[in-house]
């Protein structure tokens, strides 16, 4: 269901603005991301998961809200963005 550290680390450096970005929207938008993608797979095979169901829902409202603010930002930086991680 979680990601794991490596792979949490692999996707800061992907997204990182600067060495020690760990915090932008942008990493934080690819993170949430990989989270959701997990947490669908997991509910794909255990449907009656409520309680993962509304954790996934909470995500989703997370990057929905991250994405918004970055589309006020820079959003070149959210086209960019979307373009490599595949969301509408």
């Amino acid at each position: 269901m979680a990601i794991s550290k490596d792979e949490k680390k692999k996707i800061m450096k992907k997204f990182q603005l600067h060495k020690n970005d760990t915090g932008s929207p942008q990493v934080q938008i690819a993170i949430l991301t990989a989270r959701i993608d997990a947490l669908s797979k997991h509910l794909s095979q255990h449907k009656k998961d409520l309680h993962s169901r509304r954790g996934l829902l909470h995500l989703v409202g997370m990057r929905r809200r991250l994405i918004k603010y970055l589309s006020k930002t820079d959003s070149k930086a959210l086209t960019k963005l979307k373009k490599e991680i595949k969301i509408d």
